[in-house]
């Protein structure tokens, strides 16, 4: 018998599925830049010095460079950050919405 290790069912994973953390509603219209700052790994846009900032009502997690640390969570102020197994169902649509963001 064959067992698959739990790296490769990620990747195997649809991408929704394998994203470690999602931004939600609660950004919308906040755009706190404190996540970007707190990112090790630049994986959060779009920044305020980004020309596409002002054209976007939220910020958005990079589910590709994402490394899954979680830093960008307790600095939150309006709490939009939550692990994907975390996110409440209304707002699963933003799982898309990130990876859309970035063409995943």
């Amino acid at each position: 018998m064959s067992v698959t290790p739990p790296a490769a069912r990620l990747v195997a994973a649809p991408l929704e599925k394998r994203m470690a953390y999602v931004i939600a509603e609660p950004c919308i219209g906040t755009k706190d830049t404190a996540c970007i700052d707190a990112c090790p790994v630049d994986c959060i846009h779009p920044k305020k010095d980004e020309p596409n900032f002002a054209e976007h009502n939220m910020i958005y997690i990079d589910p590709v460079e994402c490394i899954d640390c979680g830093a960008c969570v307790p600095v939150c102020p309006v709490s939009a950050i939550f692990a994907l197994d975390d996110l409440p169902e209304k707002w699963g649509s933003f799982t898309k919405l990130n990876a859309e963001y970035f063409g995943r």
